[in-house]
């Protein structure tokens, strides 16, 4: 899955993807429009804390600058490369986005966390279609939790934070899936099972590293970790299940 031409589709196939990307800053605006960014956050001591510890290490994961992705991406297509670009974009809003959370709670941002270095080195070890392979694994094992703070957030700004950010994510996992479809068919079965079987070991083990370093947020927005853990390895199970179709 390292493979670097393999990524490279015509552009006529992501033309649709830099409309949507670039159309999508439109919904964006409007989203958080209705957010009251100035209301206090009126949240217990304890949930506060659970929240902030949450949303910085949310923050720190989705603030990449997305030179080394965009960097594997050069002998793509023109339109792949600025879809690229736009999705980079879109990750670094939503890190903004928990940045204005955390002003919300009174709390600044951390400089570095370990599941983020972890995480980090590991993408840029490899080629580009395992980077995005790597990406659409991170976000389909974050979806539960996007959807979880937009519809039982604790707090008004909370839910709009998890609405805006769960919209994108719908299409970021689209997009990835139509950059990653069709790549495993050109393996031999004996790679093509070896590849899901690992695909889904780093897949467990990122939705471990959620249940850990995010459970206290999940039980406080009413979702028990047990039922995170299942909900984003199905999650992860559908998008997988579009890649290999």
């Amino acid at each position: 899955m390292t493979a670097h031409r393999d990524t490279t589709a015509s552009d006529v196939a992501f033309e649709k993807w830099v409309t949507h990307f670039t159309s999508n800053r439109r919904r964006h605006d409007a989203i958080e429009a209705m957010i009251d960014w100035e209301a206090p956050a009126r949240l217990p001591t304890g949930v506060r804390a659970i929240l902030v510890r949450s949303f910085q290490r949310f923050e720190l994961g989705e603030g990449g600058d997305g030179l080394h992705l965009l960097r594997k991406a050069e002998g793509c297509g023109t339109a792949q490369r600025e879809a690229l670009r736009l999705l980079v974009a879109e990750e670094q809003k939503h890190s903004a986005l928990f940045r204005r959370g955390l002003q919300h709670l009174g709390a600044g941002t951390l400089t570095n966390h370990w599941s983020d270095l972890i995480f980090t080195r590991l993408r840029r070890a490899l080629g580009l279609r395992t980077e995005l392979a790597l990406f659409l694994t991170a976000e389909a094992v974050a979806m539960p939790y996007f959807v979880v703070l937009a519809r039982s957030g604790p707090d008004p700004v909370i839910r709009g934070i998890g609405t805006r950010i769960a919209l994108d994510e719908e299409h970021h996992l689209a997009f990835q899936i139509a950059q990653l479809r069709g790549g495993l068919a050109a393996l031999t079965t004996p790679v093509r099972t070896l590849v899901l079987l690992l695909w889904w070991v780093v897949a467990v083990g990122a939705a471990t590293v959620v249940a850990l370093d995010h459970g206290s947020a999940l039980r406080a927005c009413g979702l028990p970790v047990r039922r995170y853990w299942g909900a984003a390895l199905r999650s992860f199970r559908r998008a997988v299940e579009a890649t290999v179709s």
